[in-house]
């Protein structure tokens, strides 16, 4: 039997040996729960560095990379800034140079909301076109160009606005100070500043275009290009023929002075021409002005046309120079010339035998074509081919056409190409050609930079002989006093030259009552020093109501040269009578 004080004894030590159970177990608890914390604290740890380690990682590829990640889609960064060269004429006077812009572009993944940053742009750009600018931002690519060649205050007024995702980039934007005065020679530019056309291409074609590919013209400054055109004499020219244009009711009218030592183009002019500043025009209704667009075609140097009776002069220096007639051989022009079932015509007969200086005054297409049957047909081509009229002429100028001939030459051929019909040429080409005629027989390559004499001499080809030459200058001064030259005469500037009207062609024909006329001339003729050569396509009316080119080609070289001869350096002679002339040949 137990006692009492055994039982108390024994729940003592129970009560002792619980306690001591449930310390342990409140100790041990504690710990799983501390150790617990640091694991979850070492996690947290771990997480926050991993993340700080691929954000420092993209930051190391964002400051390493060679291109904006977000715009890398706008292709090479410096074709967008690229620098071309400054374009001076002759005497140092700015023809072409680059302004500094900027231009709006938009990254339309920053775009937070894009009917509100449309709203916003439309405020500062009334111009803006809201559903194309709306599809730009509403894409999903990285790069979008919004508007190109901001103004200044555009440009502030849209920094002004805040709008996320939206940037400038610098650019550049070709600037012409005379707009259409030099269009044809200087060309135009895209929006991106590459040269289209004249010289604005050939300066790409010399290697612009590679350095603009490579990346290296944005920062680096470019030589400025000189060229050989005197921009005083170019502006006169240029109101002088858009004028003729106008008063002469014709569709096209163009003008060109040469040096007839060297070569360099000092003027040349084709209207309708256009404003390289905005090559395009915009109608209201958003599409192109097609008639301004008839603007770029350049009639001097890439059309060919037929130049009529100016081609009589080419044909009496070849038979000079041929041996098959002299100034005082005599030509029978008394009837028609019948050849091939062909009868050709005089438009001034004399109906007598004319002499050969006559058969120009006279302008003779009988006469002409019985000199020209004094040739071989392939002498009478080869002859044209070394002046240089049926073949592309080389210039700088990129547009240059090629002119157009018969395939085969025939008799028939031969006897219409000798006043001007059969075989089409350039207009500068024909210019080129006449100065060989007066200044010794020497083909030089025309060209829009400047060149010196010697430069000149250094490549000209012989393609006549000096005594045809100087027998050439006597005829063109024969002409210019006693024939349809006379309307270019200025006092004491010797003004020798040659018409030429020819019947338009027309969709393969010849029209009725539209003609082509052309005068080429040279200054002083008797010791000759600029060609001038003057067309005008269709007039409609002329000096004293007549269409032929001695009443609007010649009266346009009239006034440019009496206009430009003094700018040009020659100085008016007078009291110098005829028999001074044939002295200096």
């Amino acid at each position: 039997m137990v006692t009492l004080p055994r039982l108390h004894a024994l729940r003592s030590k129970a009560h002792f040996a619980l306690v001591k159970s449930g310390s342990k177990s409140l100790v041990g608890a504690r710990k799983r729960r501390t150790s617990q914390a640091r694991q979850r604290l070492v996690v947290l740890i771990g997480f926050f560095l991993c993340t700080y380690a691929v954000i420092g990682a993209r930051l190391v590829q964002y400051g390493m990379a060679k291109e904006d990640l977000m715009t890398a889609s706008i292709g090479n960064n410096g074709s967008h800034a690229a620098s071309r060269p400054d374009i001076f004429d002759r005497n140092g006077e700015l023809l072409a140079t680059d302004l500094n812009m900027v231009s709006l572009y938009a990254e339309p993944r920053r775009i937070v909301d894009v009917d509100e940053a449309v709203e916003k742009l439309a405020s500062v750009i009334p111009e803006l076109d809201w559903a194309e600018t709306h599809r730009k931002l509403m894409s999903k690519s990285g790069f979008q160009w919004l508007r190109r060649q901001l103004t200044p205050r555009q440009q502030a007024g849209i920094m002004k606005l805040g709008v996320p995702g939206i940037g400038f980039r610098p650019e550049k934007r070709r600037f012409y100070p005379g707009g259409p005065t030099a269009a044809h020679i200087l060309g135009y530019v895209n929006i991106d500043n590459q040269g289209l056309a004249g010289m604005e291409r050939y300066i790409d074609q010399q290697g612009l275009s590679a350095l603009r590919a490579a990346g290296l013209t944005t920062d680096v400054p470019l030589s400025p290009i000189r060229l050989s055109i005197d921009l005083r004499v170019q502006n006169i020219v240029h109101e002088i023929v858009a004028d003729s244009k106008v008063a002469y009711q014709a569709e096209a009218a163009g003008a060109v002075i040469l040096d007839v030592a060297t070569g360099e183009v000092l003027a040349m002019v084709s209207v309708p021409d256009f404003n390289p500043n905005e090559p395009s025009r915009t109608l209201p209704d958003g599409s192109v002005d097609k008639e301004y667009e008839k603007g770029w075609f350049n009639r001097m140097s890439n059309a060919t046309f037929e130049m009529g009776s100016t081609f009589k002069s080419f044909t009496l220096a070849m038979g000079l120079d041929l041996d098959k007639i002299t100034l005082n051989s005599v030509v029978d022009a008394s009837k028609p010339y019948r050849l091939a079932g062909f009868t050709i015509h005089d438009d001034h007969g004399q109906g007598r035998a004319l002499t050969v200086p006559e058969v120009f005054q006279y302008s003779s297409n009988i006469g002409t074509a019985t000199i020209a049957a004094k040739v071989e047909l392939p002498d009478h081509q080869a002859f044209l081919t070394k002046l240089g009229l049926l073949s592309k002429m080389t210039t700088e100028l990129p547009e240059v056409a090629t002119p157009t001939q018969p395939r085969p030459w025939r008799k028939i051929n031969q006897a219409t190409i000798s006043f001007g019909h059969g075989v089409a040429t350039t207009p500068l080409q024909t210019a080129v050609a006449g100065a060989a005629l007066i200044n010794g027989g020497k083909l030089i390559e025309p060209t829009f930079l400047p060149r010196t004499a010697a430069e000149a001499d250094a490549t000209a080809v012989q393609v006549i002989k000096p005594s045809t030459s100087a027998n050439m200058r006597f005829l063109f001064h024969w002409n210019g006093v006693k024939g349809s030259g006379r309307s270019a005469q200025v006092p004491g500037f010797n003004v020798g030259g040659k018409t030429g009207t020819a019947d338009k062609v027309i969709n393969g024909r010849y029209a009725a009552h539209l003609n082509f006329n052309a005068f080429l001339a040279g200054f002083p003729i008797d010791r000759p020093r600029y060609v001038v050569l003057t067309v005008i396509d269709a007039p409609l009316t002329g000096e004293k109501g007549g269409r032929l080119a001695a009443y609007t080609a010649a009266p346009m070289a009239k006034e440019i040269i009496s206009r430009t001869a003094a700018l040009l350096g020659v100085q008016p002679r007078f009291g110098e009578g005829e028999g001074q002339l044939l002295v200096n040949y």
